[in-house]
């Protein structure tokens, strides 16, 4: 047995369009990094460069493609592998952003002891070094979910993360949106006295292909209104 092996599954979610340029490569650092067992749920929307034929491509009985046509979005997608992962941890990440692998081991360590671990940027050894509109418009926004949400999280629009299965029986993430649904499913964690962890982590610029979330200033700023809108109704609503 591999002497990093563990008794419990670990699912890890990778929602795609447009990344067949690095998908082989995010495969290939979650094998390697992620104690086994592990199973890769990959939920492609259909992309125009064929990601999920790449990702197909690996041949890996570990690595599970779902091809989505005619349904598209990040939250939805991501509920999707939620609802077909099978490991007692289930991680979401996002294809483009190599440097997180390496951070899994700690992260579902500290599932030890917490229901959920989150990459962030704004703890201690967390830093953004993207372009400098996506730097602001986040630290805006976790502002602003700060001063209105609050509860103990620095990092409410990372996004990446993972938890306990049993965080499912409480709660829900919802499949409207884009990435702000996390802001209401972290939230509610906090709500519902889950523990909740944030491991330092190094957001950079991609390092291949064309970020879905930064086309052009315009579309970021307009995604940070969403966001925006998401932490001020996550804040009226009631959470059971």
């Amino acid at each position: 047995m591999d002497p990093g092996a563990s008794d419990q599954l670990t699912s890890i979610i990778l929602p795609t369009y447009n990344e067949a340029e690095s998908i082989t490569r995010m495969i290939d650092d979650l094998i390697h990094y992620v104690p086994p067992p592990v199973e890769i749920i990959v939920v492609d929307d259909d992309s125009p460069d064929r990601t999920w034929e790449v990702a197909g491509k690996k041949g890996d009985q570990r690595v599970k493609i779902i091809r989505r046509v005619g349904t598209r979005g990040l939250a939805s997608a991501t509920v999707r592998g939620i609802l077909e992962a099978r490991g007692d941890v289930i991680g979401i990440l996002d294809a483009e952003m190599p440097m997180v692998p390496p951070l899994l081991p700690e992260m579902i360590g500290e599932l030890a002891s917490h229901d959920v671990v989150v990459a962030s940027r704004y703890v201690d050894g967390g830093r953004d070094e993207r372009p400098w509109f996506r730097v602001i418009t986040s630290r805006l926004l976790n502002r602003m979910a700060q001063l209105l949400l609050g509860r103990g999280v620095l990092d409410y629009d990372s996004g990446i993360f993972v938890m306990r299965r049993s965080v499912l029986d409480k709660v829900l993430p919802s499949p409207a949106g884009y990435g702000e649904y996390f802001i209401e499913f972290i939230y509610a964690c906090r709500v519902k006295g889950m523990n909740v962890s944030e491991v330092p982590c190094v957001y950079s610029d991609r390092i291949v292909g064309t970020s879905k979330s930064d086309m052009n200033i315009f579309h970021f700023l307009h995604l940070g209104v969403r966001y925006g809108m998401r932490i001020i109704t996550t804040r009226l609503k009631k959470i059971d």
